[in-house]
């Protein structure tokens, strides 16, 4: 390759859009009602949300649930299944007794080559079990964290979510957000690239907000560049620091 044709060809990659990467929490229902089946599946896996393009994930570091201001770990619970042959997994949780469970996960840091950084996406996601209408907005103890200010499991289709970003425990002002569609069996297509991964930043206390025209799943991922790096192959890398949520939005029947 002559270097007219290096040149074209690096100029074609930096123009090709980069798709968000989103590490996935989704649960079968985000509120048990009385006469419900009290269990939830949860699912776990690495994608771009919109287009469907999924990653392999290999076993996160942790994963549980944070309940009555205590976090339970089901790491050894989960299970590994194949999504376009590549892992993904899943989990069962009993729900006993009244509550606000926040399903979380850890996952192992992904080397993105093109980025030249590891990115390490905190998850999570929030169930009401019976009414039990309290700590929806409590922080869990994640490095980096998105704590709701709107209840995340009552957000109508076309609605306004807040949440505020955490890193380390505290607010973490002009940080940019990316928010997703959870775009299933790729039912629905963007006007053009810039509508795949929409975004926003917080402000001066970490707050942003954002209104979600779709029924269906929203993934918010607060990026940070961590006070941490990882060694490969001898050189030092970045990480990028994900504060991930998801919510469902619904319509009035």
């Amino acid at each position: 390759m002559n270097l007219s044709m290096r040149a074209i060809a690096a100029i074609a990659v930096l123009a090709a859009p980069l798709s968000a990467h989103f590490q996935v929490v989704k649960t079968s229902k985000s509120v048990i009602e009385q006469g419900d089946k009290a269990e939830i599946a949860i699912a776990y896996e690495f994608t771009h949300p919109f287009e469907q393009e999924i990653m392999n994930l290999v076993k996160p570091t942790d994963a549980g649930v944070f309940v009555d201001g205590k976090k339970t770990s089901f790491l050894g619970a989960l299970k590994e299944a194949k999504k376009d042959k590549l892992s993904v997994w899943s989990a069962t949780y009993a729900v006993k007794s009244p509550g606000v469970y926040q399903f979380y996960v850890d996952p192992v840091p992904y080397f993105e080559p093109a980025e030249e950084k590891f990115i390490r996406h905190q998850t999570k996601t929030i169930v009401n079990a019976f009414g039990a209408d309290e700590g929806w907005d409590e922080p869990i103890g994640l490095k980096a964290e998105i704590t709701p200010l709107s209840r995340p499991y009552s957000i109508l289709k076309g609605g306004l979510f807040e949440g505020q970003v955490l890193y380390k425990g505290k607010p973490a002002p002009d940080t940019e957000v990316e928010i997703e569609y959870y775009n299933d069996g790729k039912k629905l297509k963007a006007p053009n690239d810039s509508f795949v991964t929409l975004v926003t930043k917080t402000d001066a206390n970490g707050v942003f907000r954002a209104a979600l025209p779709l029924e269906g799943w929203w993934g918010f991922a607060a990026l940070i560049d961590d006070d941490e790096t990882i060694t490969r192959e001898g050189k030092k890398y970045p990480i990028e620091l994900g504060a991930v949520l998801w919510l469902k939005t619904e319509s009035y029947k």
